[in-house]
């Protein structure tokens, strides 16, 4: 079976608000924009963060590849919503190189 054609068969199954959910991170994803992830210099360096936090994406991203569970992250990040994480991993889909040296510089600095 194909991605496409697993896909096809989720939809079926999904209700109408979580087919619009689908569809927000598609068009998110397609677009290029990343509603709910800034960078600014003068917050935490300037690196990609979740809005309304100083929770850096690459912290997120790191926390996932060791093996933390969204259900952790939200835990342990009381500020973040299921959509945040959403956003996180959208955003270190189409900037992985840039998560992959942050990740690096830190584990450099312990």
């Amino acid at each position: 079976m194909s991605v496409l054609q697993e896909v096809e068969a989720l939809l079926a199954h999904m209700t109408p608000a979580e087919k619009a959910q689908v569809l927000q991170w598609v068009v998110r994803d397609l677009g290029n924009a990343f509603p709910g992830i800034d960078s600014e210099v003068d917050i935490s360096g300037g690196e990609a963060r979740i809005v309304r936090t100083r929770i850096p994406v690459w912290l997120l991203v790191q926390a996932r590849q060791l093996g933390s569970s969204e259900a952790d992250l939200l835990r342990s990040y009381p500020s973040l919503r299921a959509e945040d994480l959403a956003n996180a991993w959208a955003y270190a889909r189409a900037h992985r190189d840039e998560i992959m040296q942050y990740i690096h510089e830190n584990e450099a600095a312990c």
